[in-house]
């Protein structure tokens, strides 16, 4: 485990729960050794602070490049703190530069780390659950690795959108972990990377109670896009 991951297992983790309860359920389901997928719904920044709190082993997150690229003190305190964390950068960019992140991620999963993904590719604007892209499955199939779902419920309440840190007393947390969904040997064609992210989403949708919408979620900073209706 990185040396200040470590660190805040034994300060802010503990702080955290003091101050928040988080209820965790199915928490069995965490592997205790091996490489696995953490995805799960996306509704606040403090998501990944919570699931870094109650999951006993180290877990990678992904941070914007542009974080490593500071100048600096300020740029070499971001640089040693997110190495400290084993964070995994990732190009915002799209194409072949967002492709190294999973580059970096699939020797770490190989390796035993455990890695935390977010398959709607952004925090959802009004609380529901939308349509999740296809990475995670690709990287559990070139990893080789399980993907467990998790459902983050509350995480709105205590840091919604524009919020600068979490607020005690403003929300009750739940941490729901669910089966690991095992991928090996699926095709990694189009039509069954699909198939196996709307399989996941809809573990993550039993987790959550969400309201599911069948489309992307838009863009941070644009509006959501009205329902389309649907026939019959």
């Amino acid at each position: 485990m990185p040396l200040l991951y470590t660190i805040g297992k034994f300060t802010v983790a503990p702080t955290l729960r003091l101050a928040f309860r988080p209820t965790v359920e199915g928490l069995e389901h965490v592997p205790q050794t091996g490489g696995a997928i953490f995805a799960g719904n996306h509704l606040s920044v403090a998501d990944e602070l919570f699931l870094g709190t109650v999951v006993p082993r180290h877990l990678a997150f992904w941070a914007k490049s542009d974080y490593y690229k500071g100048t600096g003190v300020k740029g070499a305190f971001q640089r040693y703190v997110l190495n400290g964390l084993g964070a995994i950068p990732v190009e915002r960019a799209g194409g072949r530069a967002a492709l190294s992140a999973f580059d970096a991620a699939i020797p770490a999963l190989q390796g035993g780390d455990l890695v935390a993904v977010y398959p709607e590719g952004t925090r959802s604007p009004d609380g529901r659950l939308y349509r999740g892209r296809t990475g995670t499955a690709r990287l559990a199939l070139a990893a080789g690795v399980p993907v467990i779902p998790v459902g983050m419920i509350g995480t709105d309440k205590i840091q919604p959108i524009g919020a600068r840190v979490p607020r005690p007393f403003t929300g009750k947390i739940t941490v729901r972990f669910g089966k690991p969904l095992d991928f090996t040997g699926r095709p990694n064609d189009r039509t069954s990377l699909r198939a196996m992210t709307d399989e996941l989403m809809a573990e993550i949708q039993k987790l959550t109670g969400q309201e599911y919408v069948p489309r992307y979620a838009p863009a941070r900073g644009q509006p959501p896009v009205a329902d389309e209706p649907t026939a019959g």
